[in-house]
């Protein structure tokens, strides 16, 4: 064993788990670290709490007076709990999380100094917006851009820093991140939803969209890690042969949580809790060392801003025990990857959620409708719901027979499939007295007991419907879960405004009754949505051939997928909706197509230099330990010397080849790099390093890890399989 091998292992063993100690309640520290509606109302007068209560439930602006009393009842309640720094905690379109921390501090003259925040450092802050992705929108000249405010999601702290939740936009007003056209969208679908509502219910005056993330991740020692470049520098692994045991026991699956692992857990749900995170459920993964956490379900932008929240912590309290959180969606070869499955619904301000039956005909209507709008949604866009998930890292996974398929299809389980094929069959026009009674107690009225007895979950449905939401599983476990949720909020907001006018047609025009109207504009929908609903296995051929057959998209790599992004359909609804308009959507096509290129540019470089600076010398050192041992063996049995060294001459020749064509197809994924880096047309660009660049990776991983099986083992420089993945 190499020595760097040796002692990453060494360290790793040596491991103990750090003790933590949990002498409070889950519930006493929840929120213990957050500036929400509870705190607020104990620290601001009466009027301020009621102007900043307006902002989050109704969207109305906050009076600069009103922002200076929060700022200094934010400040003061900050610095009590020892804080020194305050930040503008934002999204930025590279993924991660940004913040510059400013002091409280301030100076007065003549040695004198204070602690100040006022409602202007609150409510605004100017972050250079050329450094960031912006996809042409800003020159490098034309820095400024905005970090505003978002009263929706509480301010809180993180170590000694108070974080605050806001927006990023430039200085002639696009959005730069992800949080909001997050908001514009929520802001659609509440306004559609409740217009649908007042069918239903008149005092329904606000829809929220909640949701509810499952994170996945691997856990692995930060000294393993350290000794694979490929994990350092891309997040996963470049080459490496399949250990003799993976995850074919399923003996890790909800198995008991290693020692260390529990620790870790433990550690990070003190801090969630403290931030007000509110994650409930922990397990084992499939694969070994793989985990996965989840929430009590949130609105839509507080769970997106705690999921992106979790993931920073993640990676910080991973530091204090050794670990190295990994959330890059295909990891390991030949073992399961990670998603983020998310978990989405709608509810009423009266308590109801618009997507669970209830115990009448009239409420399980409503929740017919809401049901099969969003169907119909996702059957008329399938394409862009696709390109929300769409990533170099989430191309490894999709269709890997352990995750959704890139083609878009919904399970909704054949019982709720019995009960579409009821209603599509229903009279067009009036319908009869006895029909509508029919459909009410046998079909309508039935539903709460049909998905009761209704548990089969279909693994293999990107979007699968799941008792009282539906579970979008596609999702990349290190994705930013606002990108996926902006267009399913849009499109279904879409549907709905559509759906009232076409309800609201037949009343005004054919003179028909509101269940009348809705029964026949939901029959439409139904024999039109038929496309995108599938009970069977995702995974299979037959699906894709079928799914061709239907007219579904099945865009199997980003390049594909995000073409639809700026689409004249993409652009309209977006434009429509408020949520984006061109000139944002055609930024953040361009920054994502970069970030692909970037990221099959940087895994093609570290690849190259491990297979060339590290894989071929190791196995040229032991190829020369082999003709030395041939040459000896040459000296002994001069006459049987071919028979007596067939397996060191063989072992030789096969090492040879191997040498060969790693440096051949590296020189080649090299040169097709650099030739595809002088296309200027970004589409184009992402295309060739696509088709001519990533292909080659999986040629010269094959060569590398046949070398690993061949060289000796106490040569081999890298950490191996069955060492990250078993090594506790």
């Amino acid at each position: 064993m190499s020595t760097l091998r040796f002692f990453a292992i060494k360290e790793t063993l040596n491991r103990t788990p750090l003790k933590i100690s949990e002498t409070k309640r889950r519930s006493e520290l929840f929120g213990a670290n957050v500036y929400n509606k509870a705190k607020m109302q104990q620290t601001l007068t009466k009027d301020a709490f009621e102007s900043v209560t307006s902002a989050i439930e109704k969207g109305t602006k906050i009076d600069r007076s009103v922002a200076n009393q929060i700022a200094s009842s934010m400040k003061d309640w900050a610095l009590s709990k020892g804080v020194t720094h305050y930040t503008h905690w934002f999204q930025p379109l590279t993924g991660a999380t940004a913040e510059k921390h400013d002091a409280f501090f301030e100076t007065m003259g003549e040695g004198q100094a204070i602690e100040r925040f006022g409602g202007s450092q609150l409510v605004q802050q100017e972050p250079d917006a050329s450094s960031f992705p912006h996809g042409g929108i800003r020159n490098t000249f034309e820095a400024r851009g905005y970090t505003a405010w978002d009263p929706t999601s509480p301010a809180f702290i993180y170590g000694t820093t108070l974080c605050i939740p806001t927006v990023f936009v430039s200085y002639t007003g696009e959005a730069l991140d992800y949080k909001t056209p997050l908001l514009r969208a929520l802001q659609a679908i509440d306004t559609a939803a409740v217009a649908v509502c007042k069918y239903f219910d008149k005092n329904v005056k606000k829809v929220n969209a909640s949701l509810g993330w499952e994170q996945e991740y691997f856990l692995i020692d930060s000294a393993l890690v350290s000794s694979r470049p490929d994990i350092l520098l891309t997040g996963r692994t470049l080459l490496g042969h399949a250990s003799a045991k993976g995850q074919q026991l399923d003996d890790h699956y909800f198995g008991t949580i290693p020692n260390r692992a529990m620790a870790y857990m433990r550690d990070l749900e003190t801090e969630c809790m403290l931030l007000g995170i509110p994650v409930k459920t922990r397990h084992n993964e499939v694969a070994p060392n793989q985990f996965e956490l989840a929430p009590i379900y949130e609105e839509a932008n507080l769970a997106v801003d705690h999921n992106a929240l979790l993931m920073d912590v993640m990676d910080k309290i991973a530091e204090r025990h050794n670990f190295k959180v990994l959330f890059h969606e295909k990891p390991f070869k030949g073992i399961n990857g990670s998603g983020k499955h998310n978990n989405w619904s709608l509810s009423t301000d009266t308590g109801v959620n618009l997507l669970s039956p209830g115990k009448t005909p009239m409420s399980n209507l409503q929740f017919l409708t809401f049901f099969i709008n969003t169907i119909k949604a996702v059957n008329d866009n399938e394409e862009l719901l696709r390109a929300t998930i769409a990533s170099a890292s989430n191309d490894y996974r999709l269709g890997a027979n352990e995750a959704p398929p890139a083609i878009m299809s919904v399970f909704i389980g054949d019982q709720l499939t019995k009960v579409l094929n009821e209603l599509e069959n229903v009279t067009t026009g009036k319908l009869s007295p006895k029909e509508k009674t029919d459909l009410k107690l046998n079909v309508v009225g039935k539903i709460p007991e049909i998905l009761l007895d209704n548990t089969d979950r279909n693994r293999t449905s990107p979007f699968a419907f799941t008792g009282n939401k539906f579970e979008f599983r596609a999702v990349g476990s290190k994705a930013n879960c606002a990108n996926p949720m902006t267009m399913l909020n849009s499109i279904v907001a879409k549907q709905l405004i559509e759906f009232k006018a076409e309800v609201d047609a037949l009343i005004d025009k054919k003179d028909m009754k509101k269940d009348d109207a809705v029964f026949n504009v939901l029959r439409e929908y139904i024999k039109k949505s038929k496309t995108i609903l599938f009970e069977g296995n995702g995974y299979g051929e037959a699906w894709e051939k079928e799914a061709k057959k239907r007219g579904l998209s099945n865009n199997k790599n980003t390049p594909e997928a995000l073409q639809v992004k700026t689409s004249k359909k993409a652009i309209a609804l977006y434009e429509e909706l408020g949520v984006m308009n061109a000139v944002e959507i055609q930024a953040r096509y361009e920054i994502e197509m970069e970030e692909y290129i970037m990221r099959v540019q940087i895994e093609g470089r570290v690849l190259g230099d491990i297979a060339r600076n590290h894989v071929v010398p190791t196995a040229i050192k032991y190829q020369n330990v082999l003709i030395e041992n041939v040459k000896g063996l040459k000296e002994i049995y001069e006459k049987d010397f071919k028979k007596v060294a067939k397996a060191q001459l063989d072992l030789i020749e096969d090492i040879s080849l191997h040498i060969v064509n790693i440096n051949d197809m590296v020189t080649k994924m090299t040169n097709n790099r650099k030739e595809a880096n002088l296309i200027k047309d970004v589409s184009v660009k992402a295309r060739e390093y696509c088709e001519k660049v990533k292909p080659l990776f999986e040629d010269i991983r094959y060569h590398c890890d046949k070398l690993e099986l061949l060289v000796d083992d106490e040569l081999w420089p890298l950490i191996k399989y069955r060492e990250i993945l078993f090594t506790k």
